[in-house]
């Protein structure tokens, strides 16, 4: 009976390993992927504000000169 609980034991902690490994690889493609879509809208809100300033300082300007 000690073996086969023994065995049991073994085949539990065997197929932890194996659900676990899997869950850090679909992690790790997980924060990618996030770390990427972060990237990427970062450069979109980076390029909207710089046009916004711009076009702020083009309307004070053209007051500016009126």
């Amino acid at each position: 009976m000690k073996k086969v609980f023994a065995m049991f034991a073994i085949c539990g902690m065997m197929f932890a390993a194996v659900a676990c490994g899997n869950k850090a690889e679909s992690t790790e493609e997980t924060v990618e992927e996030t770390m990427e879509q972060v990237e990427e809208t970062t450069e979109e809100v980076v390029e909207e504000v710089e046009e916004s300033v711009e076009e702020a300082a083009d309307t004070l300007s053209q007051e500016g000169a009126e």
